[in-house]
């Protein structure tokens, strides 16, 4: 979603600027902007679309020690220049950029600003209007800012500057990402680490409706009702090499690749020096208590979460439901007396399951979080956290985390077994190791997956995807990449559905992507493929080794019965990446789309 990035020092703001939002563009945007402060005044750039169309627009010449800038993805109005940020207050003095939602923006307009000329269709410009208005009354930024605040219902992380106060940056949060970065003699604001890790790596964290006023040697937090915070900084986790692309011509590419990394950094992790499943007994004990787990998630690790559903009922015993975030948060289903809530996140900020995670903490349940960003709201706010360690995620359509979750899934149900003192008939270690090695193997195949798609989606408008058991999940997913990098519409069905109402949409030459992993369901979902095959459809089938036959189009190296999603959607993976390679499509940045959703 929108990404914010300030900085307050004796650098050319400028360029610090620029290069943090362009490590922000993984977030999803459509519109860019920056101000620049210096003796001449305020300096606004501002242009609907990429950030190299904001560098070229940029004057050369200005110089700063003071700015703010954002990538905005579209919420209210469409995006434009004039909906871009920065926004302006009518005279000019107050400039602001605002990630996620102000929920009474229009309430707020009546009751403060029935005089103003907006000049656009943004809650953003709301605020800043407000400012103006409260400065009116009190004569002082720093509280015209915190009145202002304290007005606000939503979402949002804020940076403010005052053209008559070049000392000083006003920072605000509640409900989305923001972060202070801290350096000698300069000091920065982003909604992620990843956007000034090239002039810092310490941070402090910025808690839901605290104030930060941020000078060029210090900076002050305090709550809303002005109450001074303490906090100490940290030191963020991250290689800022890992944020490149390198040689690769995509990051979605690169970071398929980095998949059996991954999966050997996530064994290293959790077992200890005798090569034996650690686990944090914190963790250990609160799965022991539950009496039914309710993962809770959005999106691809939703799909994750089908997975893992599988995976802790048939190994550890404990009963699992599933529900996407969005849902739950407005239905809470009846639930059983002791449960845990599991949330699954790549970045740890998303709305929609945050939302689930306040609620659920109101009615004093437990909450783990598996997420791949350390420190990241979900994380703090749980009562535990397990790491992914699958490296920053750039690419709006996730990949690895996608992989890391099952694995850190299937280490859970393991461990949990193993506390029931349930026995297991193999060693997760052991089959995870040669899960990375099938992996690698997979990853070495890309041409034959390059002429899959040449053979059955070069054409494509549509596509469907089956399997029955664990393959139905993995076939979710595998639909959901195509559709959201190469546009061609795409659905997961379990095989057994199709003959109650999906089999009416087949017609002459519809791609249909069948997997065939599971022993118990192989005839079966090769029955389903035979039933389409009838009706017209142009049909593959991706099977395990174990399950091999002459007509299959591709094949996996055999892995664990219950691990094997972690290999059968990579081949998916590869195939929606030259999909949209050979469509054209922007495959790290796909249309309408962010990275880290901050809004519900």
């Amino acid at each position: 979603m929108c990404g914010i990035v300030g900085y307050i020092g004796q650098n050319d703001t400028k360029e610090v600027l620029l290069n943090g939002l362009e490590k922000l563009e993984y977030r999803g945007y459509d519109s860019a902007g920056i101000a620049l402060l210096n003796d001449n005044g305020m300096n606004l750039f501002k242009v609907k679309g990429r950030i190299a169309a904001l560098r070229k627009n940029v004057d050369d010449m200005i110089h700063a020690t003071m700015g703010i800038g954002h990538t905005r993805w579209a919420t209210h109005g469409v995006p434009s220049e004039e909906n871009a940020h920065p926004h302006q207050s009518a005279s000019g003095r107050f400039t602001l950029v605002h990630n996620g939602v102000i929920e009474n923006y229009q309430d707020l307009k009546k009751e403060y600003l029935s005089d103003v000329t907006f000049v656009s269709e943004t809650d953003t410009e709301v605020i800043v209007h407000l400012i103006e208005k409260l400065y009116d009354k009190y004569e002082d930024t720093a509280e015209a800012f915190r009145q202002a605040m304290s007005l606000l219902k939503g979402s949002y992380a804020i940076a403010l500057i005052d053209s008559e106060d070049e000392d000083h940056l006003y920072v605000a949060k509640n409900k989305s990402p923001l972060l202070i970065g801290l350096g000698d003699g300069f000091n920065v604001v982003a909604s992620d680490a990843m956007a000034t890790l090239k002039v810092t790596d310490q941070y402090l964290e910025i808690h839901d409706q605290e104030i930060v006023v941020v000078n060029r040697s210090f900076v002050e937090v305090q709550k809303l009702d002005g109450t001074a915070v303490d906090r100490k900084s940290y030191t963020a986790q991250i290689d800022a090499s890992d944020i490149e692309k390198g040689t690769y011509p995509h990051f979605m590419l690169k970071e398929i690749d980095e998949q059996p990394f991954a999966m050997r950094k996530i064994i290293n992790e959790y077992q200890n020096e005798n090569n034996e499943l650690k686990l944090d007994a914190d963790v250990q004990m609160a799965m022991k208590a539950a009496d039914r787990i309710y993962i809770i998630a959005c999106g691809t690790s939703y799909h994750a979460g089908l997975v893992g559903k599988e995976l802790i009922e048939k190994l550890a015993s404990v009963p699992v439901e599933v529900h996407v975030a969005s849902e739950f948060s407005y239905n809470i289903p009846l639930l059983s007396e002791k449960p845990l809530f599991v949330f699954i996140s790549q970045s740890g900020e998303t709305a929609d399951s945050r939302a689930v995670l306040v609620k659920i903490k109101e009615m004093g349940y437990p909450a783990l979080t598996i997420t791949n960003v350390p420190g990241s709201t979900l994380s703090r706010e749980a009562d535990y956290t397990l790491n992914l360690y699958a490296g920053p995620e750039i690419a709006v359509a996730s990949t690895k985390a996608y992989t890391a979750q099952i694995a850190v899934l299937a280490i859970l149900a393991v461990d949990t077994a193993q506390a029931k003192g349930l026995k297991l008939d193999f060693d997760p270690m052991q089959e995870l190791a040669i899960v990375a090695n099938a992996m690698e193997t997979l990853t070495d195949q890309k041409e034959a997956m390059e002429e899959l798609v040449t053979n059955y989606l070069q054409a494509a408008r549509n596509a469907f995807f089956i399997g029955r058991s664990a393959d139905y999940h993995v076939c979710m997913e595998g639909a959901l990449k195509l559709k959201e990098i190469s546009y061609i519409q795409a659905e997961g069905f379990a095989g057994g559905e199709l003959k109650h109402g999906t089999i009416a949409l087949i017609e002459e030459g519809t791609p249909i992507i069948a997997l065939a992993t599971q022993p118990d369901v192989n005839y079966a979902i090769r029955g389903n493929v035979q039933e389409v095959i009838a009706r017209g459809a142009n049909a593959m089938i991706i099977s395990m080794k174990s399950l091999e036959q002459d007509t299959d189009a591709f094949v996996l190296p055999q892995v664990h019965d219950l691990l094997t999603p972690l290999v059968s959607v990579v081949p998916l993976q590869l195939l929606a990446y030259y999909a949209a390679l050979h469509r054209g499509c922007d495959i790290d940045k796909p249309r309408n789309l962010a990275k880290s959703v901050t809004v519900e």
